[in-house]
């Protein structure tokens, strides 16, 4: 479909402090990043290359309007596609778990050193694909009143048993360290937003509000202050405005993207 894509129209590049980082890494490197500056799962790798302070080139690609390079690596056409030694790589997680197997000696380590903890981890890195993510997209694109509620509290749901599997006192998920598990949600942490926006409010209590799970908005409230503060986050976002147009098409329920289709089916996103 190409340029005529419905959601094809984007802002062409990163904008604010996502700037800077692209302009960084515009230089020719073995290790390239094909990117869409708007999109959650790119801001996975996207964080974690910058946490590493790994040497790489970013590649911006409009993926409704997919270049023959980037078709090359991935037939799918979908971003994050990672070219490592000639080869291409894809899915957010997985390029978050490539980075810690290929770079071993590069810091920080976003995994725990403790078996069992890694699994864990793996644990609510799915939970946050498979319950979380959806759980978000179908509260987004739910029209109506009626049944709104029930996505809502869908979603609410899903960020409780989250914040419930985490460190008591953190501020991260396994404690003071960063992880891939901070990680696979930060994207969409930074994006709650969006239902103020579009949607009258996202529903958490305020402080002192939350009742019986008062503790629990209290441990999620202090987990997603310290990831909006966290360097590799703030960084690899772009000004608010330019996502208002491609967050309102998924809030009226017309975006077209992989995730948006699947929710709108009642698939699985991919």
């Amino acid at each position: 479909m190409g340029k005529d894509h419905p959601d094809a129209n984007l802002h062409p590049e990163a904008t604010g402090l996502a700037a800077a980082i692209v302009k960084a890494h515009a230089a020719e490197n073995p290790l390239k990043l094909y990117s869409g500056w708007f999109c959650p799962f790119v801001q996975r790798i996207w964080i974690a290359l910058e946490e590493k302070s790994l040497p790489y080139q970013y590649i911006e690609v409009n993926p409704y309007h997919k270049p023959d390079s980037l078709l090359s690596l991935n037939p799918r056409g979908l971003v994050p596609t990672l070219q490592y030694d000639n080869k291409p790589l894809y899915e957010s997680n997985v390029l978050c778990e490539f980075l810690e197997d290929a770079y071993p000696n590069s810091t920080p380590h976003l995994r725990p050193d403790d078996p069992y903890d890694r699994a864990k981890g793996r644990i609510w890195i799915d939970y946050v694909g498979s319950r979380i993510i959806p759980a978000y997209h179908r509260f987004l694109q739910h029209q109506g009143q009626e049944g709104l509620k029930e996505k809502q509290d869908e979603f609410l749901h899903h960020l409780k048993e989250f914040t419930r599997a985490m460190h008591p006192t953190g501020p991260y998920f396994f404690g003071k360290e960063f992880s891939l598990v901070d990680v696979a949600l930060a994207p969409w942490a930074v994006r709650l937003w969006v239902f103020d926006h579009f949607k009258g409010g996202i529903g958490i209590p305020g402080e002192g509000e939350g009742g019986e799970d008062e503790d629990v908005w209290k441990r999620w409230r202090v987990w997603r202050e310290e990831v909006k503060g966290r360097k590799s986050v703030r960084e690899t976002l772009s000004e608010r405005e330019h996502y208002l147009p491609i967050y309102q098409r998924y809030a009226e329920d017309k975006a077209m993207s992989e995730a948006a289709k699947a929710i709108r089916a009642g698939r699985a996103i991919p």
